[in-house]
């Protein structure tokens, strides 16, 4: 795990009602309901002021909300940077977790460990890992995706359609989401012809 020790200063409840959204504070590193001794990085999801008795709500860099009771003495509170403060332990932000859709045309076994091969030498052997994965054969074929009115009579000339995207692939398209009151329209894809008059 990836810490560094910083000099910080825990807070009173008094003093987080003076905080913002926008100041720096440390809380208690939770992931994954595993709680780890140490603290991440996080702001709080509203001023401070409106504190009404209950609970201080922030939430961490990587996307964890917290309540906290910054006076009870049970919980790790809340901290600032402060040289004259106690030593704390950090955690880093030291990666991103990405989820990829991958399409390989003329996939076959072989080509997919060609791939995980590449990645382990690039990142490393111990840091690319596979899980959940599904490997399922698609058609090499590409769509052209239009949206119009989700309520509304079909225009015949199109002109109550705007296009979203041409020339994809039809895999991606449940990975898009309509904009509100509209809906997709997929068609096989057409090239575009440009008719326009030459002289």
């Amino acid at each position: 795990m990836n810490t560094e020790k910083l000099m910080a200063r825990r807070l009173t409840a008094e003093e987080v009602t003076e905080l913002g959204p926008q100041d720096k504070i440390f809380v208690s590193a939770e992931l994954d309901h595993l709680s780890l001794d140490c603290h991440a990085p996080a702001f709080l999801t509203k001023p401070g002021k409106y504190f009404d008795g209950g609970s201080f709500v922030a939430k961490t860099v990587f996307g964890k909300e917290v309540h906290i009771l910054p006076d009870n003495t049970e919980e790790l509170g809340i901290w600032v940077a402060d040289e004259t403060g106690k030593e704390i332990n950090v955690i880093q932000s030291a990666g991103v977790l990405l989820n990829l859709a991958l399409f390989v045309p003329d996939g076959t076994k072989e080509s997919l460990e060609s791939l995980y091969s590449a990645a382990r030498e690039a990142f490393g052997a111990g840091i690319v890992q596979r899980w959940n994965e599904e490997v399922v054969a698609v058609p090499d074929v590409k769509v052209d995706l239009f949206e119009e009115p989700a309520r509304g009579r079909k225009s015949a000339s199109g002109q109550n359609r705007d296009r979203r995207a041409l020339d994809i692939y039809p895999t991606r398209v449940r990975f898009m989401e309509p904009s509100a009151g509209w809906k997709f329209i997929v068609e096989p894809h057409k090239e575009a012809v440009d008719d326009t008059p030459t002289i």
